[in-house]
């Protein structure tokens, strides 16, 4: 079973649970902690090969990895905790499994908070993924990290995100790394699917205005998705969480309350 840490609520019944992006961890989320735990009971995921859940004695996963392997993972330790229900939230690659999860089982899902969401692969994110595919298997996986870092935070006031998830990525080790990056192969045909498919789980996207490469997907989506809202922070890049926590607390929580 997954790494996995709860603070449970004295009055709440309601429950937030976070799910962090590849390479990352649950530690990305800890800006979070102290005004969600004052409204909500939390539950924080480490996927496999990440974070905690990478020293479990369960480490290699014998499945093979697929987006809908690794959401079961997730349902599993709500099955174990007996939490039948909550709000969701996801960060990068952790919005394509929020929205995963909203796919098994949507009478689980409140509502989704999708922070800096993956909704398509633009060109210069293409690129990306042609160069880890053709490099994955010969070159350090942190080279490619620290590369995909930068690409997609690249400017100062990125650093603290960038070096937060570069920091958490060495917790994982190549053998890991390219079992997670030939996800890459599945994602553009799920991501169209989730396109043309509007559930009726309320959705909001949170959205740096610095986040080129995957924000004008994102306003697109809104515009067709009639159950989603888009908040778009200025001067701000992908992981919002962690570069305007204040401002992201404030949005999700409002949005969360609105849900009841």
């Amino acid at each position: 079973m997954l790494y996995h840490r709860k603070y449970v609520h004295p009055q709440s019944r309601e429950w937030v649970v976070f799910i962090h992006g590849a390479g990352g961890s649950s530690a990305v989320w800890h800006k979070q902690l102290k005004d969600f735990r004052s409204e909500y009971n939390l539950l924080l995921i480490d996927l496999r090969g990440h974070g905690k859940s990478a020293e479990s004695a369960q480490a290699f996963w014998l499945d093979r990895y697929t987006f809908e392997a690794v959401t079961t993972d997730i349902l599993e330790v709500l099955d174990h905790l007996q939490i039948p229900s909550a709000h969701f939230m996801g960060v990068s690659l952790g919005t394509i499994i929020a929205r995963q999860l909203a796919e098994l089982q949507p009478e689980r899902v409140k509502s989704l908070t999708m922070a800096g969401a993956v909704t398509r692969l633009n060109v210069q994110s293409r690129v990306l993924v042609f160069l880890g595919n053709a490099f994955k298997h010969f070159m350090p996986y942190m080279w490619l990290y620290r590369l995909f870092a930068f690409v997609i935070m690249p400017r100062r006031q990125h650093a603290e995100s960038r070096n937060l998830f570069v920091r958490e990525a060495q917790k994982l080790c190549q053998r890991e790394f390219i079992r997670w990056f030939k996800l890459t192969k599945d994602i553009n045909p799920l991501l169209r699917y989730f396109k043309e498919k509007d559930i009726k789980i309320p959705t909001l996207y949170i959205m740096g205005d610095q986040d080129l490469m995957f924000l004008e997907p994102v306003k697109n989506l809104v515009k067709e998705h009639k159950n989603s809202v888009l908040q778009i922070l200025e001067k701000c890049g992908h992981v919002v969480n962690v570069e305007q926590p204040d401002q992201f607390n404030h949005l999700s929580l409002a949005f969360i309350k609105n849900q009841k």
